[in-house]
């Protein structure tokens, strides 16, 4: 069985908030933005921005770069392959596929939400 780490610890509890995750989805489809664009699509005040964006940095979720005066912040995928290969992949892809599309068609277009 595989060893797991602090590091794992880390990357769980930084996608645990959808704060966090909405910040990886923002670096996904535009990578390298600074904190200012970042601050831009969240909707929250740029010192609690900074606080959950050093939470993903502490879990390696995202790297920084500096170019000249900017901060560019930058998604690593690294950390969420791991997990996925620790806690998903050994799951087989048919059932999951199968219990996806069951839920989506109970669910509706509305994901369980009213």
């Amino acid at each position: 069985m595989p060893k797991e780490g602090k590091g794992t610890d880390l990357v769980f509890k930084a996608m645990a908030d959808p704060n966090r995750r909405k910040v990886l989805d923002l670096l996904f489809s535009q990578n390298g933005q600074t904190l200012s664009q970042l601050c831009e699509e969240l909707e929250m005040q740029r010192q609690s921005a900074t606080q959950h964006i050093e939470i993903l940095i502490n879990a390696n979720l995202i790297s920084v770069v500096w170019k000249g005066r900017e901060k560019l912040h930058f998604i690593n995928p690294v950390p969420i392959y791991e997990v996925y290969e620790r806690w998903v992949r050994k799951f087989e892809a048919n059932r999951l596929g199968f219990l996806h599309d069951l839920k989506v068609q109970l669910e509706g277009d509305n994901h369980g939400t009213t």
